[in-house]
């Protein structure tokens, strides 16, 4: 796949867009939901992410995952694009954007975005939050379905990491992967548990 991010990016652009500004989300928003089917691989390979072995805290990934217990669970992602929050017993605590319907994925983005390392939204930037602090801020209370315990073994891929520029862009496109659940069912189950 041609650099799918860079694409965007470069219609954003041409649209006069602001990057990292609400107008930016909806746009991207509105854009990837016009994207139809993504192929999950290819984007993997995309030239704006970066393959790693490891994931680090605090920054956005996608990666392949086949879940321990999926026989006892209504539904799951297979495709996550988490947030890594920290370490868990045999593997990390993420929270997996999919599972937030597209316009309160923008809102929680929002708040999210207010806790990046710095303003430059370059390679080096990073989201600065840990569980506790979820917890303790109202402005984030969206993250409450999103929290998922990975373990390491059932990781399926490499880690695709995506860079700050991209992370509108990613947090967007329709690559959400779940079985044993209609997309509709497990957002109307994650309004639920945001209240």
């Amino acid at each position: 796949m041609a650099n799918l991010f860079q694409k965007l990016e470069i219609e954003a652009f041409r649209a006069g867009i602001t990057p990292r500004s609400q107008e930016s989300r909806n746009w991207f928003r509105q854009k990837a939901s016009r994207l139809g089917r993504l192929n999950r691989t290819q984007l993997m390979r995309d030239e704006g992410l970066e393959l790693t072995s490891r994931q680090v805290i605090g920054s956005m990934f996608m990666f392949f995952y086949d879940p321990k217990h999926k026989e006892k669970l209504p539904y799951y992602d297979t495709f996550p694009l988490a947030i890594i929050i920290g370490r868990a017993q045999g593997g990390f605590l993420g929270l997996n954007l999919h599972y937030l319907p597209p316009t309160l994925r923008a809102k929680f983005l929002d708040g999210l975005m207010d806790l990046s390392s710095d303003n430059q939204y370059d390679d080096d930037t990073k989201f600065n939050l840990r569980y506790n602090m979820l917890q303790r801020s109202a402005k984030l209370k969206y993250f409450k379905p999103c929290v998922k315990h990975y373990l390491s073994s059932n990781v399926r891929s490499r880690f695709a990491r995506v860079p700050a520029p991209e992370w509108e862009i990613a947090t967007f496109l329709p690559t959400a992967q779940f079985k044993k659940g209609r997309t509709n069912e497990i957002y109307r189950d994650s309004r639920k548990a945001i209240v």
